[in-house]
């Protein structure tokens, strides 16, 4: 069965941002994971590119929507392949392909009942697509999120029929595992038992979006229009550019549905409420997850442009690199928890736990190991052992990573990883070769001793690879490991589980000449 897991489709109203870095980190990390398990993955990811917003963005601009889209869009693409985001599809809601599919679902909908024409009113934030049941302010009503002045709109629209699915949605998200974690579902839960009503799902006068079939006039709603690119995303062709005729039946055999949609808080309801209804409407399955995760702060102040505090991704991994910014989002923000970037903790955490804990590690055992054992692996000894300490230490991080990363406990997983090296560090320097070494008949030991060490590191460089995939690499290549192949679609020979089985590090193969795997982070001035 295909693993199908999705980022947002990104709203190409302005350039990325760190926040969708983050999303897109998170779940590159996890389509990795997936792949070492011998996973087939497909990551899918893409640009939401319909709506006024796009529209009145466009125009303030001097350009045509698709002008500005295809700009916009094409710094997403090139931004994840800055970063080495191992995404499968990037789909486009613009695309030629994507008008195919919503025609089609619609069609669907329609003949099941559920498509009404009905009279649209109310106070509506275009930077939300969306109208807004408690506006702030009698006299110029506000949108909480965005503290913008609200429009009033009376028009006719389509209305999809989401009352009708009530039971339905309440049985569906009360099940544990479909919205994660446990604080979002209560959210939906109080949302959904005021009881669901129709929505509209096309507007008026609307030029930029994609045409309702048989509706003169009426444009579909950018929601409608852009939670159905994860089907095209699946149904499209296998390649840029390649051609599809594939329709919503053979959505099974593309990877339908989606284990998980992974998506910032401020988008569940669309994800967890509208969508599962409109796929129940349309006859077709259920994603088995949405995880709405919090948001990202900068020293304990919203970001915005208006402060001056916005972090860029592109500046951000230029300065720092993809490893340093990886860890730190990673392993110290609970994923579902808002959170905050602080420098110098950024600092003090990769410096610490990369270049101190985890490069100290390999760097100075290899280079004992280097200088006393004619440049080879160590003979083992009894270090081999499943009983030895650090191979105990090894399968209690393995059996904390595993399900950490399996339920997107990606600080959970950078803990457990870490605790292993921190306890390698500890027995080295309990052990101290150093000073054995100095001493007649101890070579048995200390070939043991940095055995164990080398070994421990290795499984390290293992776990860490879905986390920071280059750091991972380097690691592995200064124990002369093949490196891991977690990228799109790819697999290595030998399996990551079997991988991870203590005392495989084969003794007297060649050790490289040591250097640093992970560079101090230094940095003069704010980010």
């Amino acid at each position: 069965m295909t693993y199908t897991l999705t980022t947002p489709l990104y709203y190409v109203n302005d350039k990325p941002h760190l926040g969708s870095a983050y999303t897109t980190l998170a779940c590159d990390a996890l389509a990795r994971f997936q792949r070492l398990k011998g996973e087939e993955v497909v990551l899918i990811t893409g640009c939401d590119e319909h709506g006024q917003k796009i529209q009145r963005t466009a125009e303030a601009a001097g350009l045509s929507p698709q002008a500005h889209c295809d700009r916009i869009s094409a710094q997403y693409h090139q931004l994840w392949q800055q970063w080495q985001i191992s995404n499968d599809r990037f789909i486009r809601t613009s695309d030629p392909r994507h008008r195919r599919i919503v025609h089609e679902f619609f069609g669907r909908v329609e003949a099941n009942g559920d498509v009404v024409e009905g009279r649209q009113q109310g106070w509506y934030c275009v930077a939300c697509e969306e109208f807004k049941d408690d506006p702030a302010g009698a006299l110029d009503p506000q949108c909480l999120v965005h503290q913008r002045s609200l429009e009033w709109r009376d028009e006719v629209n389509l209305f999809f029929r989401l009352s009708r699915y009530q039971e339905q949605i309440e049985a569906l998200i009360a099940q544990p595992e479909f919205i994660q974690p446990a604080s979002r579902r209560r959210e939906v839960q109080n949302f959904v038992a005021q009881g669901l009503r129709d929505f509209s799902i096309s507007r008026v006068n609307l030029p930029w979006g994609i045409p309702v079939p048989g509706h003169d006039g009426h444009t579909f709603y950018v929601w409608f229009d852009a939670l159905l690119g994860y089907l095209t995303a699946l149904l499209e062709g296998q390649g840029d550019g390649e051609t599809s005729e594939a329709g919503l039946g053979e959505l099974s055999q593309r990877g339908w549905p989606a284990q998980v949609h992974v998506i910032g808080k401020d988008i569940l309801r669309f994800h967890a409420v509208y969508w599962p209804a409109m796929l129940l409407s349309a006859g077709l399955e259920l994603p088995k997850q949405v995880f709405g995760h919090g948001f990202l702060t900068r020293e304990g102040q919203k970001m915005g442009k208006s402060i001056g505090n916005v972090l860029d991704p592109e500046a951000l991994l230029e300065r720092c690199g993809a490893d340093a910014v990886r860890w730190y989002l990673l392993r110290d923000i609970p994923f579902g928890d808002d959170g905050d970037f602080q420098q110098q903790r950024f600092v003090d955490l990769v410096n610490n736990d990369l270049a101190n804990t985890v490069g100290n590690m390999l760097n100075r055992t290899s280079a004992m190991a280097r200088r006393w054992f004619e440049g080879t692996v160590p003979p083992a000894g009894a270090a081999q052992n499943a009983d030895h300490p650090l191979a105990q230490a090894a399968n209690a991080a393995i059996g904390l990573v595993i399900p950490s990363l399996e339920t997107l406990d990606f600080r959970g997983a950078a803990e457990a990883s870490l605790q292993l090296a921190i306890a390698a560090n500890g027995f080295l320097n309990i052990q101290a070769p150093w000073s054995l070494m100095k001493k007649e008949g101890n070579q048995d030991q200390v070939a043991a001793d940095l055995y164990a060490v080398l070994e421990a590191a290795r499984l390290v460089a293992l776990l860490l690879g879905p986390l920071v995939p280059d750091l991972s690499a380097r690691m592995l290549e200064q124990l002369a490991q093949a490196p891991l192949n977690s990228g799109p679609n790819q697999t290595n020979g030998t399996p990551w589980l079997q991988q991870l089985q203590w005392g495989q590090l084969a003794v007297g193969s060649p050790l490289p000449e040591p250097a640093p795997v992970m560079a101090r982070l230094e940095l003069d001035g704010p980010l």
